[in-house]
């Protein structure tokens, strides 16, 4: 599991721990498989699929390194990293509502290695448009 999406899934338990003061237990552990199932439901899983979501974060491919290239992590979890300086991505900010298509699924990926899907976005602010993948390397790869 890449770095964002590992910080995407702890925000998503510390949220769901916060709105779980007060809930008995069984209310907490429905309203946390209702969310991952929401969050599921909202990420492409078919080429050609498109979702709506919102960037949560933005930075560079490498933190504090600003010509590392682009990242962006989404509401629904999914993320972006390119070595390249995405300039739709530096333009986007924290809540922007973004188009998010599924454009290619690698193949003969070995089982449990789900990276290099690549995904198109637009910015419904901005009115750009990028396509990136969801990891640095393909599946099968570093």
């Amino acid at each position: 599991m890449s770095h964002a999406r590992l910080l995407a899934s702890a925000a998503i338990a510390a949220c769901l721990m916060f709105a779980a003061c007060g809930q008995t237990s069984e209310q907490a552990q429905n309203e946390a498989a209702t969310t991952t199932e929401v969050a599921a439901a909202t990420t492409p899983g078919t080429v050609g699929e498109c979702v709506d979501t919102t960037v949560s974060e933005t930075g560079s491919r490498l933190e504090g390194v600003p010509d590392s290239g682009s990242s962006v992590v989404y509401a629904n979890g999914t993320s972006q990293v390119s070595y390249d300086v995405i300039e739709g991505i530096s333009h986007s900010q924290t809540g922007d509502s973004i188009r998010l298509c599924l454009v290619s699924i690698p193949e003969n990926c070995p089982a449990g290695d789900d990276r290099g899907r690549v995904y198109g976005a637009t910015n419904a602010r901005t009115g750009e448009s990028w396509t990136a993948p969801d990891s640095q390397h393909m599946c099968g790869g570093a």
